[in-house]
């Protein structure tokens, strides 16, 4: 499973939904994930960031 940094807190929808990308991208989603997050001042990750992300990546 993915380690979640410390500076950051997943809620455990957005924790199931990126169980869901592919374990070949998950990591480079995941980054991207935090990216959005932290460009949105946030310290929670949430579904809709999760979200988010997956429209950029196109899926």
């Amino acid at each position: 499973m993915a380690q979640f940094p410390d500076s950051l807190t997943w809620t455990a929808a957005a924790k199931a939904k990126l169980k869901n990308i592919p374990y070949f991208v998950r990591t480079q989603a995941r980054q991207r994930i935090e990216q959005i997050a932290n460009e949105q001042n946030t310290d929670t990750v949430t579904v809709e960031i999760v979200e988010q992300a997956r429209l950029e990546f196109g899926q």
